[in-house]
């Protein structure tokens, strides 16, 4: 599907027109078509500001329902809730369709985290693999509304991905920024399947970023990393649809991975919104996870956010490999309007959590299992109660770093607790039979 325009009818009666961009930082206001990256005046972030819904609670529950079984928006989850996203996308809209995605209970992932009542929301069933594309549709939107020349991004690998695709689906050149030999094989070779011209950077994803930025500002290219408060604006959907699944009855956690920390930013947004338009009758807290070699938030965090250190990214989890994130601020007001947390966890937890989400036969690349490592370690400090309602976000699918998997199973000596490792065998029935009978 290349447009949407039922979803977004000019016509619907839950939705005033008016929306603008609006500095977060000094609260200068700009168009909603305006292509700034940041505010002229402070150079702070923009955020979009959309004209609250004409209906609110239970009428606008009812709407979104609605639309879930068989009305105007329902293939895509982030389009259904278009009055919450961006009401003026109509006819521009680029959609795969993208959102929809499962919220999994699995004992075994529930007994490692210690947590009884753990849900997995699986953003790695978007078309691309990971929740980029939520963000994306609507990044990708806004850039045909604006009628962007071209678009580009700097990526670890998944919204180079993202941004591919979405950008092939519209028509728009597409330019990647991405550190060279720093990108997952499975993430990389979308953005090339996809038709991105994409740019190897010698640098990390830091100088990838600084380097599209000035591109952005000098070619008039399009900038749709996460800092693109459109690009939010999709990203919010994951908090407000993992609501809807669960009957708008609030969990007591959302614990996600935390990079760049667009995902930390829009969920802050998100539940603000659905909170002042009575969706929900209570917040939950949000806990973002860091990997311990790429956290600044975290260190942030100890201090009270009296500080911003920026780092030297390492990590085996490549998609949150981040060491100076450009959402930040934002994402320091999602934490504290929450009442969250920061903490980390060591790649060897990373890699001891995906093997048990993978073997529980869900799956995510290593990133996403910083969610449920995440759980596990809060809940040995006190912070997490056994019997919490926790919904972890799941990021990406299992399949967009195939070579961290290998190693975890193959090649790390000594072995992990979990590792899987395939066993030679001769051609006979009896070899068969041996590795039935002693599990070797």
């Amino acid at each position: 599907m290349t447009s949407a325009t039922s979803a977004t009818s000019a016509t619907s009666a839950t939705t005033p027109r008016a929306s603008y961009q609006r500095c977060a930082t000094c609260g200068t206001q700009y168009s909603d078509t305006d292509a700034l990256a940041r505010c002229v005046s402070c150079g702070g972030l923009l955020e979009v500001v959309h004209a609250p819904p004409l209906l609110r609670g239970a009428e606008l529950r009812a709407v979104f329902a609605a639309r879930r079984s068989d009305g105007p928006g329902s293939s895509s989850g982030v389009w259904r809730y278009h009055e919450l996203v961006l009401p003026n996308g109509g006819a521009h809209v680029v959609s795969h369709p993208e959102g929809n995605t499962p919220l999994l209970a699995r004992d075994r992932v529930s007994s490692y985290a210690g947590v009884s009542g753990l849900l997995l929301k699986h953003e790695g069933h978007n078309p691309t693999g990971s929740f980029k594309d939520r963000g994306m549709t609507v990044g990708v939107t806004q850039a045909r509304r604006i009628g962007a020349r071209a678009v580009a991004c700097a990526s670890t690998g998944n919204t180079s991905a993202s941004l591919a695709a979405y950008a092939a689906q519209a028509g728009i050149p597409a330019l990647v920024f991405v550190p060279a030999g720093q990108v997952a094989t499975g993430k990389l070779a979308q953005s090339l399947a996809y038709g991105a011209r994409t740019l190897l950077v010698k640098g990390d994803f830091d100088a990838c970023l600084s380097l599209v930025q000035q591109a952005s500002e000098r070619l008039g290219i399009y900038l749709l990393n996460s800092i693109n408060p459109f690009r939010i604006e999709g990203q919010k959907t994951i908090a407000i649809e993992a609501l809807e699944q669960l009957g708008w009855d609030a969990p007591d956690w959302l614990v996600l991975p935390a990079g760049n920390l667009g995902n930390t930013a829009a969920f802050g947004k998100a539940l603000r919104e659905v909170h002042e338009l009575g969706l929900i009758d209570r917040v939950p807290r949000i806990a973002a996870i860091q990997a311990e070699g790429a956290a600044p938030f975290a260190s942030s965090f100890r201090h009270d956010f009296t500080t911003r250190p920026k780092v030297k990214a390492e990590t085996v989890a490549t998609a949150i490999k981040i060491g100076d994130p450009a959402s930040f601020d934002r994402a320091v007001q999602a934490i504290r309007s929450t009442n969250g947390v920061v903490s980390t966890v060591s790649d060897a937890e990373i890699l001891d959590a995906k093997a048990v989400v993978d073997a529980s036969g869900v799956g995510c690349e290593p990133a996403s299992a910083a969610s449920v490592a995440g759980v596990r370690r809060l809940v040995k400090e006190g912070i997490i109660r056994p019997s919490d309602r926790v919904v972890a976000v799941l990021t990406g699918h299992v399949l967009k770093d195939p070579g961290a998997l290998l190693r975890y199973h193959q090649e790390t000596d000594p072995p992990p607790q979990f590792a899987n490792p395939p066993v030679e065998i001769e051609p006979t029935i009896e070899a068969v039979e041996r590795v039935l009978a002693t599990g070797d």
